[in-house]
């Protein structure tokens, strides 16, 4: 077993992500590169200053803009949103390795019978449809049940949305007809698993086998199954095990990863910018895993009563070298056109440098010129502890 420094580790991660060093993502190519990259970036729809999906994308991604995942994902149909590890939004290529979700729904839903011929001619005819127009059209008070209903079988597409309204069209629209008839690539469930398990572990960049919310939306995969999951791909050599220092179990990653983590062993890059996560990046998703290698603790509090929180119901986690810098809660306030800095909690240990200081402003006013918005203002008393 390869035996590495909780430094290198981190490093890598970090690399791995597109948060150090120079990772040469512009544009819609980008975009396409990255989702690739990490099979799934996950969807959210709150939005305070960015929606968790954007801000992953900014942070990656120079020039990146709103219009372009909707161009990527609503004209150019080369991005698709459906469910993987909950929401997410993925290659279009991938369709077919989702049958088999599309399966189970046929199984589980219950049929709608001649609503559903009458959601389809009404489809037919307008070309897309939302819940709010499905009812008005006919009278009824479900009408997101069953286009829902729908969406997960397959029947039916996102065509666009805004943050509050999805308007659906058929597959058939929107997508090419040798996708949509392609077979199920996987011969079992296993083999499936073994194909979600290797995108979580690349897209995280290391991962151990054990409970992990990384492992959210594979199904049936309970210990056992994990288990025989992990020996298989080891026998493939697909994946390799580390032992990381002052980590409590070994961790694995795809072994095609072996030559970026060969090029961590030192520090490499005078990278000094400050980088902004969302709450569901997919460096996150093991966020005890991200506790052992940087120290970092990380609770999204939108759910935590308001009286319970320690921080805020936004707060982003701020990279800044090879770690975690604190964090910060950003709000856009359009009445004031301007981004407001509620607080920056630096991490224990960090020293607020002037250096730093115009790294985060950079950071932030980034995501100003992003949300549209005129002005930064930093609320009183913003930097916390």
């Amino acid at each position: 077993m390869l035996r590495i420094r909780k430094a290198q580790a981190c490093r890598f991660l970090l690399r791995k992500n597109g948060l150090l060093g120079a990772n040469g993502l512009r544009g819609k190519d980008g975009v396409l590169d990255y989702v690739q990259q990490a099979g799934c970036v996950q969807y959210d729809p709150v939005d305070l200053c960015g929606c968790s999906h954007e801000l992953a994308l900014l942070a990656r991604v120079k020039g990146f803009s709103r219009n372009m995942l909707q161009e990527l994902l609503y004209t150019d149909r080369a991005l698709i949103d459906f469910f993987d590890k909950n929401m997410c939004i993925m290659l279009r290529e991938d369709w077919p390795s989702l049958n088999f979700l599309r399966e189970n729904f046929r199984r589980s839903a219950r049929s709608h019978g001649e609503m559903e011929k009458q959601v389809f001619a009404l489809i037919r005819q307008r070309g897309s449809l939302t819940a709010q127009e499905l009812d008005a059209a006919l009278g009824i008070a479900n009408g997101r049940a069953v286009l829902e209903m729908l969406y997960f079988r397959g029947d039916l597409v996102i065509h666009h949305q805004t943050a509050a309204t999805r308007s659906y069209a058929l597959a058939s629209d929107c997508l090419p007809e040798a996708l949509l008839k392609a077979p199920d690539p996987f011969a079992d469930e296993r083999q499936r698993q073994m194909w979600q398990v290797m995108r979580r572990i690349g897209a995280v960049g290391m991962l151990w086998n054990g409970p992990s919310d990384a492992w959210l939306g594979v199904e049936g995969l309970n210990a056992q199954a994990r288990n025989e999951v992990f020996y298989a791909l080891m026998q493939l050599g697909v994946i390799v095990p580390l032992e990381v220092e002052g980590v409590s179990h070994p961790l694995f990653m795809l072994r095609e990863d072996l030559p970026l983590l060969m090029n961590c062993q030192e520090p490499q890059s005078n990278d000094r910018r400050a980088r902004l996560l969302p709450p569901l990046d997919c460096m996150l998703w093991d966020r005890r895993l991200i506790t052992e290698l940087f120290g970092f603790t990380y609770k999204w509090e939108i759910y935590t009563p308001e009286d319970q929180r320690r921080y805020g119901c936004y707060v982003l986690p701020v990279v800044w070298g090879e770690g975690f810098a604190g964090r910060v809660e950003p709000i856009c306030d359009r009445a004031q056109d301007a981004l407001v800095i509620r607080h920056f909690w630096p991490e224990e240990g960090m020293r607020a440098s002037d250096r730093f200081l115009w790294a985060l402003e950079d950071a932030l006013d980034e995501l100003r010129r992003f949300n549209g918005l005129s002005r930064l203002v930093w609320a009183e008393g913003w930097l916390t502890g």
